[in-house]
């Protein structure tokens, strides 16, 4: 007997603004903007996309493609406080909403459809609330809903509506879903419901499509050969129930509840008890080997007044995320405009879905280690301490010099459990990175100057090695000299050419890198350019 599966009977609507975060700068969209985190776009105004600037793209990429175009740097904070008026907007048809991110939301379909007269009335009431909710003036950049039986469907749904510019509604139905999201590629597996990509690589490298072909593939088979993460995927990919298996209502006692004899009237107190009750939360989930999925976030003033949002996330909310979230949550509450009537007497933190927490599975080598979740949890207590900013920690960026391929940068925006970056909208850079064309192969040097050292490297006939326009050097290179001392070399590769911004009279540069050893066993990576020569690294 075919093993039974609980059908997709949930109708969700999902709003998906994947720009939002130049929506939230306040300026007018008819220019070209950028917001730009890590040096990278997450988010543009119309005028820039249409002019090739695209989320991913590195800074002084996004320059090149639009010169007149406005750089502001990101603040998720910022695109929390100004997405909470929305929220609440769209909140005065539904009872309750379910934030993802800003920008992302969902919410039952069901009773607001029956309400209002079905689902394409259904989208055009959202669509006019989501108007209604941004400040006098304000546009926003590509908007996209999207109704369908299920998380990963309506989630697809609302970026096809985006993309194609209207609202889709899908059939209702286990059969009309699976025919729905067939036609996309297997991506939107990940982008959607964030389905590892080393699998969903494995599977395009055994010939499998798209979502459709993936489907239909034997469910035992996949779950024999893939694991269970393929299939959850499966579940996805036939319309099934989206939701992570082992997920359940948790009980009633694990909610977390403070009351407040003085009403509080400012948002850091308040953040300051959030941080206790997400942690007693956390505690209490892992003592009986749980995770929440789904955390609802709740509070209320003395006269009455009441915020209830639900924040949702696959991987599960750690408590530095739910403290994030309560700050948002609260920070747009509390700045609306005119304000509360009164001061908050009432937070509670209710686990709305939990699963088991299944944890990893760890490699053999390479892998990460017990000590890694040490320092990872170590890392985010101290930046709920400290502030976002206070603790850096090494990303990798790519790029050609040994300098480009990795900075410091923020442990609030690093993945420092060993997951991909935890921007959404960096994902797609970090999973397929740019060929970039000249960088040094590997391995990576062993030191990396901050001020390179200036040297001299001469052929067999004592003159300085130059490179041409081609790329053609003058000479073998024969002897390094370094602080007025010549060394023999042994070995030498290269060269590898690059030119860098090249529209730019004062900023370009071209450089020919070359990977010198000694005599002595010593390693170097020198770098020729304008006629002089530097140690940029040191291998060994």
């Amino acid at each position: 007997m075919a093993a039974r599966t609980r059908p997709a009977t949930n109708r969700l609507v999902t709003m998906w603004c994947p720009h939002w975060a130049a929506t939230a700068t306040g300026l007018p969209l008819d220019q070209p903007i950028a917001v730009v985190r890590a040096h990278r776009v997450v988010a543009a105004s119309q005028p820039a996309i249409d002019d090739g600037v695209l989320v991913g793209i590195r800074r002084r990429e996004a320059q090149a493609r639009c010169p007149a175009i406005t750089i502001v740097e990101h603040d998720l904070e910022r695109d929390a406080r100004r997405f909470e008026p929305v929220a609440r907007s769209v909140g005065t048809l539904v009872p309750r909403l379910e934030v993802t991110e800003p920008g992302l939301l969902t919410f039952a379909a069901r009773g607001p459809s029956r309400y209002v007269g079905g689902d394409d009335a259904l989208v055009n009431r959202v669509r006019e609330l989501v108007v209604d909710g941004l400040a006098a003036g304000q546009a926003i950049v590509r908007l996209g809903l999207g109704v369908a039986d299920g998380r990963f469907a309506s989630g697809v749904a609302a970026r096809h509506a985006e993309a194609v510019g209207r609202a889709i509604v899908v059939p209702t139905g286990g059969a009309a879903t699976a025919r729905y999201v067939a036609r996309f590629p297997l991506r939107a597996l990940h982008d959607v419901a964030d389905v590892p990509l080393d699998l969903l690589d494995l599977l395009t490298r055994l010939g499998v499509g798209d979502v459709g072909q993936f489907a239909r593939l034997p469910a035992r088979d996949v779950l024999a050969r893939f694991g269970t993460v393929a299939a959850f995927a499966h579940r996805l990919a036939a319309g099934a129930d989206p939701r992570p298996t082992g997920a359940a209502e948790p009980p009633p006692e694990l909610t977390v509840t403070r009351m407040f004899d003085d009403p509080v009237t400012q948002v850091q107190p308040l953040v300051f008890v959030a941080k206790q009750l997400a942690g007693e939360l956390h505690d209490e989930l892992s003592r009986r080997g749980l995770v929440a999925v789904r955390v609802a976030v709740e509070a209320e003033t003395e006269n009455g007044e009441r915020s209830d949002r639900v924040w949702y996330r696959p991987e599960g909310l750690s408590p530095a995320m739910m403290v994030d979230r309560v700050r948002w949550q609260l920070d747009g509450w509390i700045r609306q405009p005119g304000g509360l009537s009164g001061g908050v007497t009432l937070l509670r933190l209710v686990p709305v879905e939990t699963r088991a927490d299944a944890g990893r599975q760890l490699g053999f080598w390479g892998g990460q280690t017990e000590a890694d979740a040490w320092a990872a949890r170590a890392t985010a207590r101290l930046v709920g301490l400290l502030g976002p900013d206070a603790i850096t920690v090494i990303e990798e960026r790519g790029g050609r010099g040994p300098g480009d391929a990795y900075a410091l940068v923020s442990a609030a925006v690093a993945d420092v459990g060993g997951r991909v970056a935890s921007d959404p909208s960096l994902k797609a850079a970090v999973a397929n990175p740019p060929p970039w064309p000249g960088r040094i192969p590997a391995p990576s040097p062993a030191t990396v100057l901050a001020d390179p050292r200036p040297c001299g490297v001469i052929d067999v006939l004592g003159l300085p090695v130059q490179v041409n326009g081609r790329g053609m050097i003058s000479g073998a290179p024969a002897v390094i000299e370094i602080d007025g001392r010549h060394h023999a070399l042994t070995g030498w590769a290269g060269p590898w050419l690059v030119e860098e911004r090249w529209w730019d009279p004062g900023g370009g540069s071209r450089r020919a890198r070359f990977q010198l050893v000694t005599d002595r066993g010593d390693a170097y990576l020198a770098a020729l350019q304008r006629g002089e020569w530097q140690i940029e690294a040191i291998y060994s």
